[in-house]
C-alpha cells in the first residue's frame, strides 16, 4: 500500500523515502515553499528530518507535533511510517497562532506566579459575603493560613473584634454604593501574635445589572507602623471621631445644599406675592396670582419637611420609601415646580415624555428632588451661556423620559450652556468638587447616589446643543422590580 497526496488537502504534505529525500508533494506544500523562496521541498520540513524518517520506519510509530519554523510561520508536522514500502508521509498543519498564545500564556503565567508569590502584600479574592476564594502564599506569614486553608472561609472568622464587624460592615456597604474601599484593623494571628492591616478593596460588577459579584483585596501588614504611635488605643479612638465628624459634617453639607433649592423657590414665590398683593387695589386680578404664589409657598414648605425626612431615611442606608412612580406625570409635575424659575431666566423648558408609559421603583419626593436639581444646573448654565455671548434672546431646556432598545428606562436633561470637556464631566460627579463660585460641590454627588440607590445611575455627556445631557438610565422593569421586593416603606 502507497499513500495518497490529493491535492484538496489544505495542509502541507509530503512522501518521504528512507534516505528523507521528497518522492512526491501535494499543491499546499509547493505553495509553501514557492511563497519563502525555498529551492529545495525539505526546507520547509525540521532540520533532522532523516533522523525523524529512520525513527518512524525503524520503530514502526508515527512521531507527532515536531515543530519547523518557516519565517514567521510554525509548522507542526507527524511522521506516519509505512514499513511496506519504506516510505514516510509527512503530514503538517499552521500552528502558528496555537504556538504563540500557547508562549503568551505561559510568559503570562510565569509572571503571575512570580508577581503572587513574591509579593509582600496579601492579594486576595472574595464572594460579596466575604468568603475567601483564593489568595497568595503571603497569607501563609502574614494571616498563619495557607491559602488552601483559607478557601471558604468568612473574613469574620479572622477579624472578630467588635472595631472589625463595624469597619466590615461598613466596607460593604461602601464597596455596593462606591465600589472601592479601604480599612484599618486588627486581628489575632494563628501563633496568637496582635496584628494591624491596612486592607484596600475593589468591587468588579456584572456588566448589566452592576450587582458586586466578587471583591479583590490587598491586604498590607502595618503592625510596625502602629506599634510606633504612643497608644494603639488612643490611635483607634481618634480615627473613630475623626469619621464621625466628617460623615456629621458630610450631612449637614448635604442637607444644606437640599435645603438651599425648596427655600430659595419659597422666597422667590414670597417676593413676588408681595409685588402682586401691593398692586392689587388698582388691578384686582393680581390676588389670583399672590393666591396661587401662597400655595405655592405651602406647597414648597412641605416639600421642604418631605426632603429632610426622606434624605435622612436615605443617608441612614436605612429601608427607603420606594413605590412605583409614573414617570410621565412625574416630568410633567417638576416642569410645572420650575416654570416661575424658567420665566424668570426666560428659559422654555420642553417636557417630552415617553411614548408609553414607564414606570420604576423609587422614592417619589427624592426622585422629583433629583430632577428638580437637574433642571435648574441646567437652567443656570443656560444663563452663563447667554451671558458669555452677551445675548438678549431665550433658551431651552429639553426633559424627556424615553426607553432604550434593551428596555432600560431613561431620563434626559439636556441644557444649552457652554458645556464641560472629559476632565470636568469625569469629575463633576466627586463630592465637594464644583465651578460654581458659591456651589457646595454636593448636588450633582448626591443625586448620583440617589439614583443609584434606586438601582440606576446617573451620567452626563456632551449635547448636541453645545452643553450636557445628563442621564438617569433605569434597568428594565423586571429588574427593578426584584430591587424594590427587599424594600417597604417604613414609618420613620
Amino acid at each position: 500500500m502507497s499513500f495518497s497526496l490529493p491535492d484538496a488537502d489544505p495542509q502541507p504534505g509530503l512522501i518521504l523515502d528512507s534516505a528523507a529525500n521528497t518522492l512526491r508533494s501535494n499543491l499546499a506544500a509547493e505553495s509553501l515553499w514557492v511563497k519563502n523562496d525555498l529551492t529545495d521541498p525539505s526546507g520547509i520540513l525540521p532540520t533532522n528530518v532523516q533522523a525523524l524518517v529512520t525513527a518512524a520506519l525503524t520503530q514502526a510509530r508515527a512521531i507527532e507535533d515536531v515543530e519547523s519554523h518557516i519565517n514567521n510561520t510554525v509548522l507542526l508536522w507527524t511522521f506516519i511510517p509505512c514499513l511496506k514500502t519504506a516510505e514516510v508521509l509527512a503530514r503538517g498543519r499552521d500552528a502558528t497562532t496555537d504556538i504563540l498564545n500557547r508562549d503568551q500564556a505561559i510568559r503570562s503565567n510565569r509572571l503571575y506566579r512570580v508577581i503572587t508569590e513574591n509579593t509582600t502584600d496579601l492579594i486576595s479574592r472574595h464572594a460579596p459575603d466575604g468568603r475567601f476564594i483564593d489568595a497568595t502564599q503571603a497569607s501563609w506569614r502574614l494571616l498563619g493560613y495557607w491559602p488552601e486553608e483559607l478557601r471558604g472561609r468568612l473574613l469574620e472568622d479572622l477579624f472578630q473584634s467588635d472595631s472589625s464587624m463595624r469597619q466590615l460592615t461598613e466596607t460593604r456597604n461602601r464597596l455596593r454604593d462606591d465600589g472601592y474601599a479601604t480599612m484599618t484593623l486588627d486581628l489575632t494571628h494563628r501563633d496568637g501574635s496582635k496584628r494591624w492591616f491596612e486592607i484596600a478593596s475593589r468591587a468588579i460588577r456584572e456588566t448589566y445589572t452592576g450587582a458586586v459579584v466578587e471583591v479583590v483585596s490587598v491586604s498590607r501588614d502595618i503592625t510596625a507602623r502602629v506599634a510606633s504611635e504612643d497608644n494603639n488605643r488612643r490611635l483607634a479612638d481618634e480615627l473613630a471621631r475623626t469619621a464621625r465628624l466628617a460623615a456629621l459634617g458630610e450631612l449637614a453639607s448635604s442637607i444644606a445644599h437640599e435645603m438651599n433649592q425648596p427655600l430659595a423657590t419659597i422666597v422667590n414665590f414670597a417676593s413676588a406675592s408681595q409685588r402682586y398683593l401691593k398692586s392689587a387695589s388698582t388691578h384686582p386680578e393680581h390676588l389670583e396670582r399672590v393666591d396661587d404664589g401662597l400655595e405655592k409657598i405651602i406647597h414648597h414648605a412641605n416639600r421642604a419637611s418631605e426632603v429632610i425626612k426622606h434624605l435622612r431615611t436615605f443617608l441612614r442606608k436605612g429601608r427607603k420609601r420606594t413605590t412605583e412612580v409614573l414617570l410621565n406625570e412625574t416630568l410633567t409635575k417638576v416642569a410645572q415646580l420650575c416654570q416661575w424659575e424658567a420665566d424668570k431666566y426666560n428659559v422654555e423648558i420642553v417636557c417630552t415624555p415617553a411614548d408609553s408609559k414607564p414606570t420604576i421603583i423609587a422614592d417619589q419626593v427624592l426622585l422629583e428632588q433629583v430632577l428638580i436639581n437637574l433642571i435648574r444646573n441646567g437652567m443656570e448654565a443656560n444663563v452663563e451661556a447667554l451671558a458669555a455671548q452677551a445675548a438678549t434672546t431665550g433658551s431651552r431646556l429639553m426633559l424627556s423620559a424615553s426607553i432604550n432598545s434593551e428596555g432600560e428606562t431613561l431620563i434626559d436633561v439636556t441644557d444649552e450652556g457652554p458645556g464641560l470637556d472629559d476632565q470636568e464631566i469625569r469629575k463633576m460627579f466627586q463630592p465637594f468638587y464644583t465651578n460654581k463660585p458659591q456651589g457646595l460641590g454636593l448636588g450633582l454627588s448626591m443625586s448620583r447616589s440617589i439614583i443609584e440607590g434606586f438601582g440606576g445611575f446617573l451620567d452626563a455627556r456632551p449635547a448636541s446643543t453645545g452643553g450636557l445631557t445628563l442621564t438617569c438610565r433605569f434597568p428594565a422593569a423586571s429588574a427593578n422590580k426584584r430591587i424594590s421586593s427587599t424594600e417597604t416603606a417604613p414609618d420613620e
